[in-house]
């Protein structure tokens, strides 16, 4: 083990991550690690400063998760993303980017794989989507098929004013909420309006409860 290098092992935990999301490392102050994706490139490189109004500087400067779209004006590009800061005894180290290509305006649907072939799905049927047995499912009322995004991918692709992560494995269309119970497992119990019962988890428990303001 001691011959591992950092930049080896990030190299292997990237792998674990889509080809179409690059991977960002900084310390407090510069980038240190940088994997572009086959989708998108920020050209940045080892060494570069964090510009301010990146999600990378946002994230150190608020010792927060910071998830966002950028627009073209700091790399060339518009993009969504993700920066996640990480301590080391209570002190601040650094944070790690997931950077993902942009949706092209107007694509108002979501392509669900079934058996007899491909169906686009307009986003407001979406009732909610399931990662399960290492696939993403997508659930309509009238329809269900398999996805090749992950949550995580399609938390930055989904409308953000009616999609919400409620779970590791779900994420909801609040329009399609028929009612919310309590539960002593999972916080809360979500009814949906075609019948299914949605968790919500411990650790999104807040996030959705301040999103619906109750």
């Amino acid at each position: 083990m001691e011959s591992i290098t950092v930049v080896s092992l990030l190299d292997v935990i990237s792998e674990l991550f889509s080809e179409e999301i690059s991977i960002a490392v900084s310390n407090t102050r510069e980038y240190i690690y940088y994997r572009p994706s086959k989708r998108i490139d920020l050209k940045i490189r080892a060494g570069d400063p964090l510009k301010e109004g990146t999600i990378a500087y946002k994230a150190i400067h608020s010792k927060q998760k910071i998830s966002e779209f950028i627009n073209r004006d700091l790399f060339g590009v518009p993009y969504h993303g993700m920066a996640v800061p990480f301590f080391h005894e209570s002190r601040l180290e650094g944070c790690v980017t997931a950077i993902f290509p942009a949706l092209t305006s107007g694509k108002l649907v979501v392509t669900i794989k079934t058996e007899d072939g491909w169906i686009p799905v307009p986003f407001s049927q979406v009732i909610y989507i399931e990662a399960k047995d290492k696939k993403t499912f997508v659930i309509t009322k009238e329809l269900s098929g398999t996805h090749k995004y992950s949550l995580q991918e399609f938390e930055f692709h989904l409308p953000k004013d009616y999609f919400i992560r409620c779970h590791r494995s779900f994420i909801v269309n609040v329009n399609h909420i028929k009612e919310i119970f309590p539960d002593s497992h999972s916080t809360f119990i979500l009814s949906m309006d075609n019948g299914d019962q949605v968790p919500v988890s411990q650790s999104y428990s807040s996030y959705f409860r301040r999103l619906l303001g109750f």
